[in-house]
């Protein structure tokens, strides 16, 4: 109770102070992570969730855009999406955390009310997203109110994502692309998506939805991994044998560099197929990845990667808080499934790299950002494309990983 009175009553401040956004760019200053090391981890999450508040309190209050979902802000300007982009679902997945967070019935009907704009999202067969779009919206909102209609979508999704397999390739396609770009093209991401097929076959949807997903992870765990645990960001296939074409990256520096995000899809797909089913063969994938994000020579001293492990301005090279929000909400999770100092070294690298997220490097200043919580996500460099901004997959996985922190969080999603 006295935690939700001090988050409502940030908000009221914030409405007071009504300060105008600040921009976030590519001339942002190179952040350098300040949170007081006396404080608590319980009392930087408590501190954190009431900025939280504050920011999204002040998005819907200063930029309401109808029928849209908020994706980014850049040049000044909020940037909205809904229809045919991967990230629709966040938005209302934070939402939804929020709620969890605070129990403030507001945030349930914001939620409630942006997630019943992904309704057509349950028929997608265009994309492998889908479990992207349905497990973050829908998928919180059935876990956090039971709403039967909400288990409806989620199974007709599953239905659809899995029209995108091939029992030949072992594999979900991920993009429908030009066959002269790509011939089946699976990206390290399209592990995420994979949690709305497990819990579609746990829950009344059909048994091969189960099949499919294994099927898919296992042809991950042998064609996307190096010896050292990291990932290759694309596997091309040929659809007509399975054969591996190639092994390149799309968002990456080169073809073998590590991708900062695509190394946090890798831990928390497997950590979530662990969850899912209790296979060792991923939860040792977890593992490895772990060791490689966690002991890597140029993983900076505040734990938030650059966006490529591999580029050589490195310390130059831009940040990407959203892999560090990844990634920090996967450790929390794997810290729960393994033992004694194996555990301990998880959840605290989680939370030094939650320390710095909730540092004013990381944590955008009340009425600024646009509205969003986190200052230095890099969506997709390569192409120049949202840079240094805010992301709203960065605030989403950081808001789950606020809320994974807590003691008596729990993996069900059901």
């Amino acid at each position: 109770m006295i935690r939700f009175v001090l988050l409502l009553l940030a908000a009221a401040v914030a409405r007071a102070a009504d300060p105008a956004p600040a921009k976030s760019g590519p001339a942002a200053a190179a952040p350098v992570a300040t949170a007081s090391s006396t404080e608590s981890l319980p009392e930087v999450v408590q501190r954190a969730l009431a900025r939280a508040v504050v920011q999204y309190d002040w998005m819907l209050t200063h930029q309401p855009v109808a029928g849209k979902m908020p994706r980014t802000f850049e040049n000044g300007k909020l940037v909205t999406v809904l229809e045919k982009d991967w990230t629709v679902g966040f938005f209302p997945g934070s939402l939804w955390y929020l709620f969890e967070a605070t129990g403030d019935v507001r945030w349930r009907t914001a939620a409630e009310r942006s997630t019943a704009l992904l309704a057509s999202e349950q028929h997608n067969t265009r994309t492998h997203d889908v479990g992207f779009i349905l497990s973050s919206s829908y998928g919180n909102g059935l876990r956090l109110t039971g709403n039967p209609s909400y288990r409806a979508v989620l199974l007709q999704g599953a239905e659809s994502l899995s029209t995108r397999y091939s029992a030949v390739v072992g594999s979900i396609k991920s993009w429908d692309r030009d066959p002269a770009m790509f011939r089946f093209p699976v990206i390290i991401d399209n592990l995420m998506n994979l949690e709305l097929l497990l819990w579609a076959a746990a829950h009344g949807g059909s048994p091969q939805a189960r099949v499919i997903a294994l099927a898919h992870a296992d042809t991950a765990l042998r064609n996307h991994f190096r010896a050292d645990g990291s990932s290759f960001h694309v596997v091309d296939y040929d659809p007509a044998n399975g054969r591996v074409l190639r092994r390149i990256t799309h968002q990456g520096k080169a073809d073998d560099s590590a991708w900062a995000r695509g190394q946090g899809w890798a831990l928390y797909g497997y950590t979530m197929l662990y969850r899912e089913t209790r296979e060792q063969r991923y939860l040792q994938q977890a593992r490895k990845t772990a060791a490689f994000v966690m002991n890597h020579p140029r993983l900076p001293a505040d734990k938030v990667p650059y966006w490529d492990f591999d580029d050589p301005r490195i310390p130059k090279a831009p940040r990407d808080s959203s892999a560090a929000a990844v990634i920090c909400s996967a450790l929390f999770e794997l810290a729960s499934w393994v033992d004694g100092a194996e555990g301990v070294t998880y959840a605290e690298f989680a939370g030094q790299q939650l320390r710095s997220l909730a540092s004013p490097a990381y944590l955008a200043a009340p009425g600024t950002n646009g509205g969003f919580i986190l200052l230095h996500a890099t969506g997709n460099l390569p192409k120049h494309s949202e840079v240094d901004v805010p992301l709203n997959y960065a605030d989403y996985y950081f808001l789950e990983a606020l809320c994974r922190s807590r003691p008596g969080w729990h993996h069900s999603r059901t």
